[in-house]
């Protein structure tokens, strides 16, 4: 690969864009071809659902390999309020993901910029946006 630090920066944007709309293309076409196969794989994986069900077994043995079900639960809220009051109410903060919302917790810092959380770590970076020409 030559030095790109050698190209004119007109080159090097003109390039960029171009490699974006590749990119952007093989994206769009991967996602379709997925999505119709994942759409066969949803469709074979009822039909193994209903088999189990219709002949009230947990798995099946075939030559090709084993299925089986599972059961698989979700929990969620509708009423964030109600939930962070019960999680503090009853002192069960394990029952969040940890992980800082990064847009809150950037607002927050610049309205607090004196009451830093112990253990915060922050990172930042330069990041190059390239916009075609309109």
């Amino acid at each position: 690969m030559e030095d790109v630090a050698a190209i004119p920066l007109e080159k090097l944007v003109k390039t960029y864009i171009k490699i974006n709309q590749v990119r952007a293309e093989i994206k769009a076409k991967w996602e379709e071809e997925d999505k119709a196969l994942k759409a066969k794989t949803d469709a074979i994986k009822g039909a193994l659902l209903q088999h189990c069900k219709d002949h009230e077994v947990e798995s099946v043995r075939t030559n090709e390999g084993t299925f089986f079900r599972t059961v698989k639960t979700l929990y969620w809220t509708s009423d964030w309020d109600s939930m962070n009051k019960f999680i503090i109410e009853n002192r069960i903060p394990d029952l969040l993901e940890k992980r800082i919302h990064q847009g809150n917790m950037k607002a927050w810092i610049e309205q607090n910029p004196e009451a830093m959380p112990a253990g915060l770590n922050i990172t930042q970076e330069y990041a190059v946006t390239v916009r075609r020409k309109t």
